[in-house]
């Protein structure tokens, strides 16, 4: 298996072009933004239909007397689903039906890593080396790499969960150490992230197959990014024209009344809202979700 030795100079050097193109950081950069609209996405500056996406759902969510039976009837509406690894929920016996019942609705299964903290359900933040954190991915995706071999199954992708995800978000070079240590585990292993710049840019530095996610239950700021000290949204209807507009235009409302274009592969859908089953239902109806490695195929002309 090949390893990917990353210059710490490039990273440093995309790490730093990221924050100088962010109006947040940078005020000259918030003077070449036009109103209500946001261009930084080098891939997607004009508008772009989207003919096929991915619908993802977490599954072992649960650890113990605490369960989560949503989750389980998302199933018949997503096409990919991130099964809880052990460290922020997930026990033997929730992992294996997990794998069991994504096997017989033939869904493709990716692990849901995150921070050692069962008790926090992987929310609160922890700063750690870049060994600590290549040794708990490595750690979490080969437990569900050999469950899912014990039952005739492979996995396809690496989601980060809570505080994880969203640290890899914002921090580059700590998204650069989840995606090299996924990497080491298959070099087929989709890394499932938030859209925007950061993740773009480990798919390029590591050389690991991406997939850019978008919350159609989040708000997202006028960069791109999700303000996660605002409430969930639980409108479903607004959630559904938000699906509308983005399988239309590649744009992504925001909370500035703007909007943002956007390289979106997947849908992540939340099982813990009021409404999670009933939008994914709706969702469903709009557009018929196809597993991200079978979009890759198909857009490559094998199919």
């Amino acid at each position: 298996m090949e390893e990917v030795i990353l210059n710490e100079e490039a990273i440093e050097e995309t790490t730093t072009a990221i924050k100088q193109s962010s109006p947040q950081t940078n005020p000259r950069a918030r003077s070449h933004v036009k109103p209500h609209v946001n261009h930084q996405n080098r891939f997607n500056s004009e508008l772009k239909k989207i003919k096929s996406i991915d619908f993802n759902c977490d599954l072992a969510q649960s650890f113990g007397v605490y369960k989560n039976k949503t989750e389980f009837e998302m199933l018949d509406y997503v096409s990919s689903v991130n099964i809880s690894t052990g460290f922020h929920a997930g026990d033997p016996l929730t992992i294996k039906k997990a794998l069991l019942a994504a096997k017989e609705k033939n869904v493709v299964i990716g692990a849901h890593i995150g921070f050692n903290d069962i008790q926090g359900f992987g929310n609160r933040m922890m700063n750690l080396s870049d060994d600590e954190t290549e040794a708990v991915v490595i750690y979490q995706v080969s437990a569900i790499m050999s469950f899912a071999k014990a039952f005739g199954l492979e996995i396809e992708h690496v989601r980060p969960h809570g505080a994880m995800y969203r640290m890899a978000a914002e921090n580059f070079a700590f998204a650069c150490a989840i995606a090299k240590a996924v990497k080491k585990c298959s070099n087929w292993l989709v890394y499932y992230g938030a859209a925007g710049e950061v993740t773009a840019n480990v798919g390029e530095l590591v050389q690991i197959p991406i997939a850019q996610e978008i919350k159609l239950d989040k708000t997202y700021t006028a960069n791109g990014t999700v303000d996660y000290s605002i409430a969930d949204i639980t409108n479903t209807n607004f959630s559904l024209k938000r699906l509308q507009n983005l399988l239309g235009s590649s744009q992504v409302d925001n909370i500035n009344r703007g909007v943002n274009f956007v390289e979106a592969n997947t849908i992540h859908f939340s099982s813990g809202a009021t409404n999670s089953l009933e939008l994914v239902k709706q969702a469903h109806e709009i557009i018929t979700p196809i597993p991200v490695n079978f979009n890759k195929v198909q857009d490559s002309g094998w199919v």
